[in-house]
């Protein structure tokens, strides 16, 4: 059985579309008949709220994975998007660090779990994903080391404004950490430009600045500064089923179309 392809959406920056392009575009893969799910790897479980998934339906999450390992498909929960599920985040996963600290192999909980889920899925009676998408928090802890080690590969969301290259030094320094000692194969599928406005030149001279830095690397999708983007999760709604036409959700679309092409590139 093929392995599903693994993606945390990182950058230890707040505020740069990581949560927006772990919903829209796990909805977009979706959307064309791609079964994904999401991880909500973040304390403020903002993955979840976005799909609809209230507080009182967090039973189990991506706390319970990692520090009581309990079986992946006890925490799946589906969403309002078909083929779409989602383990939900929630405040508790702000003492991982502590709570892990004693543990040698602290940083392959994710990963463990994940792969454990697999094996039962050729067992027959679970779901088969061909994407996971790990929603990571803002700053490059041990729950972000997790999901490193747990991914195939990296998507960087990154906005278009000044100084939108300050601190990725010190990611792209953690990416080497994770390969040299936790994930060898760990590679960067791509970098989003997010919150691109056309009519203010600084994105312009940002984008030029991302792509001069990372080459082909970055996408040619560029996510635009776009209220419908914004106004979506309060409605516990991806942007592509609040406003399918606004701007932003068709960025979402080009975009999941480019990472099809690239993992259909890597695969031949």
């Amino acid at each position: 059985m093929t392995r599903p392809r693994i993606f945390a959406v990182v950058n230890q920056k707040g505020g740069v579309g990581k949560t927006t392009t772990s919903i829209n575009l796990g909805t977009a893969l979706a959307a064309v008949g791609r079964r994904v799910l999401i991880i909500d790897f973040d304390a403020q479980g903002n993955a979840s709220t976005g799909l609809g998934i209230s507080r009182a339906e967090r039973l189990m999450t991506s706390y319970d994975l990692v520090v009581d390992r309990i079986p992946l498909e006890e925490a799946v929960l589906s969403t309002i998007v078909p083929r779409l599920d989602i383990v939900p985040g929630d405040e508790n996963l702000s003492g991982v660090e502590t709570e892990l600290a004693g543990d040698s192999r602290r940083s392959y909980r994710l990963r463990e779990s994940i792969h454990s889920y697999v094996d039962r899925v050729e067992q027959g009676g679970l779901v088969k994903y061909d994407y996971v998408l790990i929603d990571c928090p803002p700053s490059l802890s041990a729950l972000t080391v997790n999901a490193m080690t747990a991914a195939d590969a990296l998507l960087v969301p990154l906005q278009c404004e000044f100084l939108a290259l300050e601190g990725l030094t010190q990611l792209l320094r953690t990416v080497e950490v994770v390969r040299s000692g936790l994930n060898p194969t760990l590679e960067i599928q791509g970098v989003v430009l997010t919150m691109y406005d056309r009519r203010n030149s600084l994105s312009d001279q940002v984008a030029n600045e991302v792509r001069a830095f990372f080459g082909s690397k970055v996408y040619n999708t560029v996510i635009p500064r776009n209220v419908r983007l914004s106004e979506a999760p309060s409605f516990g709604k991806p942007a592509l089923l609040y406003d399918y036409r606004c701007p932003g959700s068709e960025a979402y679309i080009r975009l999941a179309s480019e990472v099809l092409q690239r993992e259909k590139a890597r695969a031949a």
